[in-house]
């Protein structure tokens, strides 16, 4: 019986490491070089902070963490019943682990990731995206009926990103929000951790991909 519940035990864990390793789930988005920004058109609405949020997820061998990001500011333009462009400002102090129960171990990992090793908020503390297209996806599905383009700021570091995005009109509210998505944090020169990065970490690793989900409110 012991033997059983050992075999068990092995097998449990390595189910959880195999699923880190894996990564956060959703579109893989490659970085690149920044998108133009074009002329501003289209009536300006300004989004919601108390119901507008930027969800995270990252990974290690040993388990995974997730949370969210506060906006400090944001808009977007609409022209015609449709979203056109729009800017947004998140707070990097305001950064928030929702899985962790444990206030002393939650505290730790908050201040880590807020720490040089990962986002350095004291020089860094605000991160923006700026939208620069939406193409209209055919057919659309119930996860997504645009395809947004902007420039995601992170840590100082401007680059272009792609993702899908479900956006909808209720009345005069655009209401909008994605599906996880996944960056590689290494773009942007996080590289606490990373074995693309440091060699020999062996399995000291932190997963190179970060998951993001964003529900977005206008007022």
């Amino acid at each position: 019986m012991r033997k059983l519940q050992l075999i068990a035990a092995v097998s449990a864990l390595l189910l959880v490491t195999l699923v880190a390793c894996n990564g956060p789930k959703g579109e893989k988005v490659d970085a690149t070089e920044a998108n133009a920004v074009g002329a501003n058109v289209g009536q300006e609405m300004m989004v919601d902070l108390t119901k507008t949020f930027v969800y995270w997820e990252g990974a290690k061998p040993t388990g995974m963490h997730n949370g969210i990001v506060n906006l400090t500011e944001g808009f977007v333009r609409v022209n015609e019943g449709a979203l056109v462009g729009g800017e947004f400002t998140m707070d990097m102090k305001s950064i928030k682990v929702l899985d962790l129960t444990d206030e002393k171990m939650n505290k730790m990992l908050v201040d880590h990731l807020k720490s040089p090793d990962f986002f350095l908020v004291d020089s860094f503390p605000t991160a923006k995206f700026v939208i620069t297209k939406v193409t209209p996806v055919e057919p659309a599905s119930a996860d997504a009926n645009v395809t947004v383009e902007g420039n995601l700021t992170l840590r100082g570091v401007t680059k272009g990103i792609a993702f899908p995005a479900l956006v909808t009109m209720n009345g005069a509210m655009l209401e909008a929000k994605t599906p996880q998505f996944v960056i590689n944090r290494v773009d942007w020169g996080v590289n606490y951790g990373s074995k693309s990065v440091i060699a020999n970490l062996k399995d000291n690793f932190i997963n190179d991909e970060m998951g993001l989900r964003i529900e977005l409110v206008t007022k």
